[in-house]
């Protein structure tokens, strides 16, 4: 990995309530590189702005990753890069389909991740919004 990951762990261990596969880790140390910040990703297109035609907490969750895939793909990255993740979900009980979904896309990362539960995204349509944060290693 092009990252140091302290204590990585798999979230079924840690929330064994919980139906969730997701590789995740304490803390991320990089050295060098450039850090590519990504704004709040949301259900929409990122040429248009347009958003997905559902109201399905993993189908806009497939949509918010894709985004950030493309993104550090555009920035010359892998999403093995990927060192921070920022989940604002509108409903708890969508927690578990959005953790899920996600966990798709950064198998064998780790990357931080924290998550919020809030009372509203800037469209009521929205249930999910990841920001993203990731380091390119020099020489990548």
């Amino acid at each position: 990995m092009a990252h140091h990951r302290i204590r990585p762990f798999n979230t079924s261990d840690t929330y064994p309530e919980q139906n969730l596969d997701n590789d995740l880790c304490q803390a991320v140390v990089t050295r060098g590189g450039r850090t590519v910040w990504m704004r709040g990703q949301c259900p929409q297109n990122l040429d248009d702005a347009q958003n997905i035609d559902s109201h399905d907490p993993s189908e806009q969750t497939h949509k918010v990753m894709q985004n950030i895939r493309q993104l550090v793909h555009e920035a010359g990255g892998e999403m093995t890069h990927v060192v921070k993740l920022v989940v604002y979900i509108t409903d708890v009980r969508h927690r578990e389909a959005v953790y899920r979904t996600m966990g798709e896309y950064i198998k064998g990362v780790h990357p931080v991740c924290t998550g919020l539960v809030v009372q509203a995204l800037a469209r009521p349509e929205w249930l999910v919004e990841i920001d993203a944060t990731a380091v390119i290693p020099d020489g990548d």
